[in-house]
């Protein structure tokens, strides 16, 4: 008889059950388990960040993103004061851009391209020993401000009260504000959520 030539649905799941323990045990986590963080740390305080952008407030939108991002996880209980806290998180809004980058034939904006960077670092109140530190995390997010560029089946425009209806009613400026807000929100929570996997993995 002939050997078949792939392996058996058991010998598949033996393998990948392998596979799995040895990524474990190369260091390998899951996103956000807190590894890196002290064992003993229970109490986190964020200070408030400090904004070295011309858009005025960016420092406190991304404060209150990444203060949810922290109790969403339920790792660390948030405290209103560093005497209170085990560790404390403090950042610096270094760069933020909102640029154009499509136009019309009448040479007007349609889809504008924002980002910012931040730098941000984490103590540990008890020993005051920097624990980790990043110069560099940050996020974007592509906002299309008039209609005709507003795809509506996107996951993205999906996560919107919208819908495609809504959208051809409304005037311009009413689509693009709409639209500039729900990318804005958006790209906060991508970067609250890649702050806090930095800081709890110790990327």
């Amino acid at each position: 008889m002939r050997k078949l030539r792939y392996p058996r649905p058991s010998r598949l799941l033996g393998i990948a059950i392998v596979a799995v323990l040895c990524i474990s045990g190369c260091g390998y986590h899951f996103a956000s388990s807190g590894d890196a963080l002290p064992a003993s740390a229970q109490t986190i305080y964020v200070a408030r960040f400090g904004n070295l952008t011309r858009l005025t407030g960016i420092n406190d939108e991304l404060m209150r993103y990444v203060k949810d991002e922290i109790a969403m996880h339920r790792r660390l209980t948030l405290v209103d004061s560093p005497d209170q806290a085990d560790l404390q998180l403090s950042g610096v809004v270094r760069l933020a851009i909102q640029a154009p980058i499509n136009f019309n034939t009448a040479y007007e904006p349609t889809t504008y391209r924002n980002s910012f960077t931040v730098s941000a670092v984490l103590k540990d109140m008890h020993t005051k020993k920097i624990i980790w530190s990043t110069t560099r995390v940050g996020a974007g997010q592509h906002v299309a401000v008039v209609a005709t560029n507003i795809v509506t089946t996107t996951p993205t425009f999906l996560q919107q009260n919208l819908r495609s209806g809504d959208i051809a009613q409304m005037p311009d400026i009413q689509v693009a504000q709409s639209e500039t807000a729900s990318g804005r929100d958006l790209m906060m929570q991508r970067f609250a959520k890649s702050l806090y996997i930095e800081m709890a993995e110790g990327f």
